[in-house]
């Protein structure tokens, strides 16, 4: 056999071996839906899970839960919102950090790579410690806007430098720089130690404020960015060999980077506003669902979705839980649980020499 002819057997022999994207998609999605069930049971209050779908139920008009009002309030109020949220924000890092890695071709980019959570986190301080819009702006509404104006700096740099792949990162990496020591220069000298403390936690991920309003905002955002971005899968496949291969193949590259750029800085400016930053989620979840179902977008952004869901709100339970009553930020957890992780992938992904 030649070589030509034995690398369409070797690729259906690898596409033999993966399980079907349409089995794992079902599977992820019937665990995701058990996974939040269980979760929200997790505490120091007990229900279990019939009573969360008998609270859900009740909202939706499905008559009265049974429970006492303390605990459908404990169910509906606290942890559903803060499960449900935490899976957005899985599945929402999970989807950016597919489409930078693609974008980008680099397998270290992540959501984060254009400044966006350093921007976040310079517009939360300016609100809370030199008291930016006069008590009229929230934590997350800073936060948000502060993610856009870093956003909109990096695109403006990148572009004026040429718009390449490269002068992209390099320009994030400015605006992450920048932000970054914006934000420590504000804290270092204008926040009290009450602040300091509420901020750093903050910075370092955290759900426990979890509001029905962040997770429809940032559930809305996710929507948008997964329709947006599965009618571009094509695309994001072209951009995998290049981006003038992508324009031999008749992707236009400029408007298709600046739109999957545009709207994925969008949604994780949402899901940092609502949550912080959450690191690492981004980064290893997409090379985990690429070695499940391979590279092609069209399965992949579903499954890393899917996937990123299933992760955060495990890890969210985690931190809440294993050292109640006290927290952990839940970026701790995701980058103890992350690291090694992505280590086990990168070696078992390695080429050989």
């Amino acid at each position: 056999m030649t070589a030509t002819a034995a690398r369409p057997a070797a690729k259906e022999g690898r596409a033999r071996r993966r399980p079907g994207a349409w089995t794992l998609g079902l599977l992820a999605l019937v665990l995701l839906l058990t996974s939040v069930s269980v979760a929200i049971t997790i505490g120091p209050a007990r229900v279990s899970v019939p009573d969360v779908w008998a609270v859900v139920a009740s909202r939706f008009g499905g008559g009265e839960s049974g429970l006492t009002p303390l605990r459908e309030g404990i169910v509906w109020e606290l942890r559903l919102p803060r499960t449900v949220l935490a899976a957005v924000c899985g599945a929402g890092l999970a989807v950016c950090g597919v489409v930078m890695q693609s974008l980008l071709r680099n397998p270290l980019a992540d959501p984060f790579v254009l400044g966006v959570s350093s921007g976040a986190s310079t517009g939360a301080v300016a609100v809370v410690v030199l008291g930016l819009g006069g008590g009229a702006l929230s934590i997350s509404t800073g936060a948000f806007l502060g993610a856009l104006v870093s956003f909109g700096l990096v695109l403006l740099l990148s572009h004026s430098l040429g718009g390449t792949t490269d002068r992209v990162v390099l320009s994030g990496v400015a605006g992450m720089q920048l932000f970054s020591a914006l934000t420590s220069f504000v804290v270092m000298f204008a926040a009290d130690a009450e602040q300091t403390r509420g901020i750093l936690f903050w910075l370092l991920g955290s759900l426990s404020g979890a509001t029905w309003t962040d997770v429809w905002a940032c559930l809305a955002v996710l929507v948008v960015a997964l329709v947006v971005c599965g009618a571009r899968a094509v695309q994001l496949d072209a951009f995998a060999f290049g981006a003038e291969s992508a324009a031999a193949l008749g992707v236009s590259v400029a408007r298709t980077r600046l739109i999957l750029l545009s709207v994925t800085a969008l949604l994780t400016a949402a899901l940092v506003s609502a949550a912080g930053a959450i690191g690492f989620v981004g980064l290893v979840l997409p090379h985990a669902a690429r070695a499940l179902v391979g590279t092609l977008h069209g399965r992949l952004l579903p499954v890393a979705a899917l996937s990123g869901a299933v992760f955060l709100v495990w890890v969210d339970t985690l931190a809440r839980t294993v050292l109640a009553p006290q927290e952990i930020p839940v970026g701790v957890v995701t980058s103890l649980i992350g690291v090694p992780a992505f280590v086990l992938i990168m070696y078992r992904t390695r080429r050989p020499s």
